[in-house]
């Protein structure tokens, strides 16, 4: 018996879109066996020695977790981790719970991608938003998920990098807002440490966004992936969020547990909705428990629990607040550290947005052209846009970065 032709596939159509950059940086690099090879494009902290660090406080929840004879591995109510949920909550809206604990409507997410990807399908279906604006730059995941999530909303930028001062364009940012957005547009601003950039508005600055946002009418999504770990203070990261919610504002947040916590692999994160009213709370859980029915039914439990013994333990509370300090000040002294090898060299141009800039990530100044010289001569790796993860860095190697980005700088002088 013959055997039959193959037909042609019905996925014949489909495009190859490309790989994630962030992702293949970290495949090329570990491609690399160049013994100098230096990473500054996973957005994943790193100690002194370049070596993933487990948080202690982490480390010693988890034993206490696995050791626990009572636990076990039955599914979770839709909304998440019972006693994880108020506990994310009081993380985020601190002193304000004892006003607003009946009208915050919370589900445990996938982390923060997970918490993104729920808000916009569940702010564009609930609040009929047409469009969302996002800064220029972001996290360049945000506009996947909104793509694949609600791609009936437009995507709208607003101005937030000026590139040629390499600090805040807070001017065409409220401009562009000012005169662009419409009532019932949706915006979607950086808590803290904004990604990719590392540069986040003052208090006064966040004042009058506060104050457009309510004479425009648009509803406050807030992204907060590195609470405690961008400045090392819990409050301090959590201003924004607290001064719209504190006048009054109905709005979003998207909590992510893998930085300030190193628990990238758990996935941890919460979708915190705060509502003006306490009746409309309970309507508005049920539509996040539908969406959350409808896509993973409950959310994965070991993370959450570790989180929970964490934040519920004095002891343990105290162990983590060391361990952010640990983290933030670590990026602060690497930060020091690059911008003063880069003025001891001489380096031509402005170093100084390196230092007041903050978290993670700091948008170095640096072209593509630039960026791929670095790869292909110096072994270092980072974002094309020049967004460099300050993670990477460490004692043994900030100085031969520099020196690599002064060869670089000077080199594009010469020719």
């Amino acid at each position: 018996m013959g055997s039959l032709p193959i037909p042609d596939s019905q996925f014949a159509h489909l495009d190859q879109f490309p790989m994630d950059e962030a992702f293949m940086i970290m495949r090329d690099f570990a491609l690399d066996t160049h013994p100098g090879k230096v990473s500054l494009g996973a957005g994943v902290y790193r100690d002194n020695d370049a070596k993933p660090w487990v948080l202690p406080s982490v480390r010693k929840a988890e034993q206490l977790v696995v050791q626990d004879p009572n636990i076990d591995h039955e599914y979770q109510p839709m909304s998440g981790h019972p006693p994880f949920v108020p506990l994310a909550q009081e993380l985020t809206f601190g002193p304000l719970m004892a006003s607003l604990s009946n009208r915050i409507v919370t589900c445990q997410t996938i982390s923060g991608t997970g918490a993104n990807h729920f808000a916009a399908v569940f702010l564009s279906q609930v609040l009929s938003a047409k469009r969302v604006w996002i800064s220029n730059p972001t996290w360049g995941n945000h506009h996947l998920l909104w793509d694949i999530s609600a791609p009936q909303v437009k995507q709208q930028l607003y101005s937030y990098y000026n590139a040629k001062t390499c600090s805040l364009d807070f001017d065409g940012m409220i401009q562009t807002l000012d005169t662009e957005a419409q009532p019932g547009d949706i915006i979607l601003l950086h808590a803290c440490a904004h990604n990719p950039t590392g540069i986040d508005p003052t208090p006064e600055q966040w004042k009058i966004i506060a104050d457009v946002c309510e004479r425009k009418r648009l509803f406050p999504f807030f992204d907060s992936a590195y609470q405690g770990f961008a400045s090392g203070d819990l409050d301090q990261d959590a201003y924004a969020i607290r001064l719209f919610a504190e006048r009054g504002f109905e709005l979003a947040v998207a909590q992510s547990f893998s930085k300030n916590f190193g628990l990238y692999g758990q996935r941890v994160g919460a979708l915190h909705i705060v509502v003006s009213r306490s009746e409309v709370a309970a309507p508005t859980q049920s539509h996040l428990t539908k969406l959350v029915r409808g896509e993973f039914s409950t959310a994965p439990v070991h993370g959450a629990r570790i989180v929970t013994q964490i934040l519920s333990d004095s002891s343990l509370r105290k162990q983590w607040y060391a361990d952010l300090q640990v983290m933030s000040s670590r990026l602060k002294d690497m930060r020091r550290a690059l911008y003063d090898e880069l003025r001891r060299l001489g380096t031509p141009g402005s170093w100084e947005h390196i230092v007041d800039q903050i978290g993670m990530f700091s948008y170095t100044g640096l072209n593509a052209k630039q960026v791929a010289r670095l790869r292909d001569e110096q072994h270092i790796y980072m974002m094309a846009s020049g967004r460099a993860s300050i993670a990477g860095l460490n004692t043994s190697n900030v100085a031969a970065v520099a020196a690599a980005i002064d060869a670089i700088v000077r080199a594009e002088q010469q020719a």
